[in-house]
């Protein structure tokens, strides 16, 4: 049905019945990645809810490793991915040997 005003004379194309209940969906609309860069501002200067959105963890990070040309680590890639689905990130000083905390 495209509208809940139109005449209630369905049928059901599987089996033919005509006892079908009403169901109305919902709609989503979805901003594409660029449009929430946009929107978020620059990663080097976040606002006050920069980080209220989750698809913004990591901007910062990535954005370094673009402007230096370098290719950022998987185990990098997949913490940031993690992060942005809610799990929360193990100790980033585990990803390189040696480092030691500030």
């Amino acid at each position: 049905m495209k509208s809940i005003n139109d005449p209630l004379s369905p049928v059901c194309p599987s089996c033919g019945s005509r006892e079908l209940n009403r169901l109305i969906s919902s709609f989503a609309y979805h901003k594409s990645l660029a449009t929430i860069h946009e929107e978020s501002g620059d990663p080097d200067k976040p606002g006050a809810d920069y980080y209220n959105d989750p698809r913004n963890i990591g901007r910062w990070t990535e954005k370094k490793f673009q402007d230096m040309g370098m290719e950022m680590p998987s185990q990098v890639q997949d913490m940031i991915q993690a992060a942005r689905d809610g799990q929360m990130p193990e100790s980033v000083k585990d990803l390189q040997p040696g480092l030691t905390e500030v």
